[in-house]
């Protein structure tokens, strides 16, 4: 595993890029790891379809001061290895559960954004040798009465006026030029065809599911379904942000999810 530090926000805390060598993927990550007390149970954010770390970079700093943070390109996004075909959900949960490994987070709480919602999801309802502590579900993809690529697309362009302006041209830059047309609809295709209802019930660990008031991608009623179908879940709706709640609502998710976790060592 190789580090290479850059200083940002120094009188707050120190942002590290880690690369670590996962099987064939070599695999970045986002980090802030030396701030919070040395006890602080550990944060993994799990970016959405399309995506990478950058716009987990506000939800990063909001719980940097509080706990070990980490950010992680799944391969074929952001700074990592680029496959030459797209992966499926259980190759990109495989993926993630070995940078786990590596990395000593076995018991970390992971926290995904939409498309991320499935590959956690996917991680802790089979076996891949990792036993988080938490999950959250932060605007969980698919709803399944819009399992078509037209019903996403047209959810998506819904939700673009309703996000911080200044998600749009980081958006444009993660599709059309970090990941590239074809890897995102490949990767649509396998989100539409995973059922991630029915991995729910087998989720024994305390779920938190956050959605934005806003949200047109991930209504209510689909939340609370989600909600429902896990054994330990928990809903929080944060009424001002929309489908990035990690970018739109970045201090408000830090305390839900903070507040969670305090709950979550406490019934332990």
């Amino acid at each position: 595993m190789i580090c290479a530090g850059n200083f940002s926000f120094v009188l707050i805390f120190m942002l590290e890029s880690i690369w670590t060598s996962a099987g064939n993927h070599r695999i970045h990550a986002r980090c802030a790891v030396k701030s919070a007390p040395l006890d602080s149970h550990p944060i993994v954010l799990v970016h959405g379809l399309g995506m990478s770390h950058r716009y987990m970079m506000p939800t990063l700093r909001a719980l940097a001061p509080h706990a070990r943070t980490f950010a992680p390109d799944l391969p074929g996004f952001g700074l990592s290895d680029k496959p030459s075909e797209a992966l499926d959900i259980k190759q990109l949960a495989g993926a993630l559960a070995l940078w786990l490994r590596i990395n000593n987070l076995h018991r970390a709480t992971l926290a995904g954004n939409s498309f991320g919602c499935q590959i956690i999801a996917e991680l802790a309802s089979e076996n891949h040798g990792i036993a988080p502590r938490a999950l959250v579900f932060i605007a969980p993809t698919i709803d399944r009465r819009a399992r078509t690529i037209s019903q996403q697309i047209f959810r998506l362009l819904l939700d673009a006026p309703r996000e911080r302006l200044s998600l749009l041209p980081l958006a444009i830059r993660e599709y059309l030029f970090t990941v590239g047309f074809r890897r995102a609809l490949d990767t649509l295709r396998f989100a539409i065809a995973d059922h991630i209802e029915d991995k729910l019930p087998r989720i024994t660990i305390p779920t938190l599911v956050v959605r934005g008031g806003r949200d047109p991608l991930v209504p209510q009623s689909w939340t609370e379904e989600v909600t429902r179908l896990l054994p330990r879940g928990e809903l929080v709706v944060i009424k001002a942000a929309a489908h990035a709640v990690n970018y739109d609502a970045p201090h408000e998710l830090a305390r839900v999810v903070l507040r969670f976790m305090r709950d979550v060592v406490e019934t332990a």
